[in-house]
């Protein structure tokens, strides 16, 4: 049983509206807390978007995703899952960026997550905008490469924009295959679609050996089967879970900076989540809500659920490793 700390306000003692918004109402714990070596899994913010290359307001994300996700309750409808009584979770914060350059955002978001590392913290991230996955990759992933099951409408492989420029929402796991940090054989990229520029983020994926799953194949298939295929890519080893919200059609999920057409409905969103289950996670991120573009707050609703789910899964993870 889990510390009583760590468990999440309830509705029924306190309404939704009231109080201080952290993720799903849990206690805020900083790094430096005495409690801090008690948590087993914190809910990170990374308001960052100094990667993005359109449409920008992902920064603003985390703390929208904190106030709706006010009305996450403590146990799975569909599964039974109840993780606040499997670990210890807690809000750690945001990680403090610099908007006015990219490479000391860089190094601070690798700088906080060392921290969460060396506590043995299962980091969960809101974000911010896709390149803040390469600096949480740098802080797991230096030791020994891990897998990564990836749900977004792009590949984020390319190897550079507007002449050269590495360090782009486009570009974070090129840089993560090349630093080492993502084992390329036990990477798969789902519901892949748009129109494209050129083929070269495809061409890498495949010279590496990254499975790549269009959204074509994944609406022919069916989740149940392509999930099926993507914990076996991912194998029982260490894998990071990341989770763009341009994977979900617009029409559910208009609030985010690169929308795409043609892609999942909430529901398979929130399925292909909870399909996670039995994969070694050992980190995961839900990224580019910009609520500038939903002021409703409909598409953090939906990625605060999405979270939920992996955070259930995230749990079973740490349970079935310690047993």
């Amino acid at each position: 049983m889990t510390d009583s700390f760590y468990r999440p306000v309830s509705g029924l003692d306190l309404p939704r509206f009231a109080g201080v918004p952290t993720f799903m109402r849990l206690p805020h714990v900083a790094l430096g807390d005495a409690r801090i070596s008690d948590v087993d899994i914190g809910l990170i913010g990374t308001p960052w978007d100094g990667g993005t290359t359109n449409r920008p307001g992902p920064r603003h994300g985390p703390r929208q995703l904190r106030d709706m996700s006010t009305m996450i309750r403590a146990q799975n409808g569909a599964t039974g899952v109840r993780p606040f009584d499997l670990v210890n979770c807690a809000d750690l914060g945001d990680v403090g960026p610099n908007p006015a350059s990219v490479e000391d955002s860089l190094d601070r978001m690798t700088s906080f997550y060392d921290e969460v590392v060396a506590q043995k913290i299962v980091p969960l991230s809101a974000g911010g905008d896709h390149l803040c996955s390469l600096p949480i990759l740098r802080s797991l992933a230096r030791n020994n490469p891990v897998g990564m099951i990836h749900f977004d409408s792009h590949t984020d492989l390319f190897k550079s924009y507007f002449g050269g420029m590495q360090y782009t929402h486009g570009t974070p796991f090129r840089r993560a295959v090349e630093e080492g940090l993502l084992d390329p054989k036990r990477v798969v990229q789902i519901g892949i679609r748009g129109t494209a520029y050129d083929s070269e983020d495809r061409d890498f994926a495949d010279s590496v050996g990254i499975k790549v799953i269009p959204i074509e194949e994944f609406h022919a298939r069916g989740p149940e089967d392509v999930m099926s295929e993507a914990r076996e890519i991912a194998g029982p080893g260490e894998t990071y879970v990341s989770y763009d919200i341009d994977f979900v059609d617009p029409a559910f999920a208009p609030g985010t900076g690169t929308p795409e057409v043609g892609g999942p409905n909430s529901y398979q969103s929130l399925q292909v989540a909870r399909l996670l289950e039995g994969v070694n996670i050992v980190g995961a991120d839900l990224v580019e809500v910009s609520p500038p573009f939903d002021q409703s707050g409909g598409t953090a609703f939906l990625g605060v659920s999405i979270m939920f789910e992996i955070l259930c899964n995230m749990a079973l993870a740490i349970k079935a490793r310690s047993a």
